[in-house]
């Protein structure tokens, strides 16, 4: 076989392999996330027993602090709709009530019951307005 042959079917089949590898990684990238709820639409629509992610900001006055596990309640940023949440573990240093935070659980019995380790506070943003 000549050498430019081997050269070109090796070109072709190393391009076909990054080409795979990267459909791949898109595909998995693209199936792996998932939309952050507000507090609204998952009491509107929520199924019983499936993940979501909670978005919203943390009331004031309704953080309750129990050693390892936690409860405060979260609303949408314009405060239309309210839900309760109970988080176990540790929690960010920059947690605390007025923050906006995205976590991880199921809503079970009008409550979000926040997977451990999920909780992520939104730093505010140096930019915005204060209230």
């Amino acid at each position: 076989m000549e050498v430019s042959k081997k050269r070109r079917i090796r070109l072709i089949v190393s391009l076909t392999a990054a080409l795979l590898l990267a459909t791949a990684l898109i595909y998995t990238s693209f199936s792996a996330s998932t939309v952050a709820r507000t507090p609204s639409q998952l009491l509107a629509s929520s199924e019983p027993g499936k993940s979501y992610e909670l978005s919203g900001r943390v009331v004031m006055g309704s953080l309750k602090d129990h050693g390892q596990s936690f409860e405060f309640v979260v609303q949408d940023r314009a405060g239309a709709a309210k839900i309760p949440v109970t988080y176990r573990g540790t929690v960010p240093d920059p947690f605390r009530e007025g923050r906006e935070v995205i976590v991880s659980g199921v809503v079970k019995d009008g409550v979000f019951v926040g997977e451990p380790g999920s909780l992520i506070t939104k730093c505010p943003s140096k930019f915005s307005n204060k209230e």
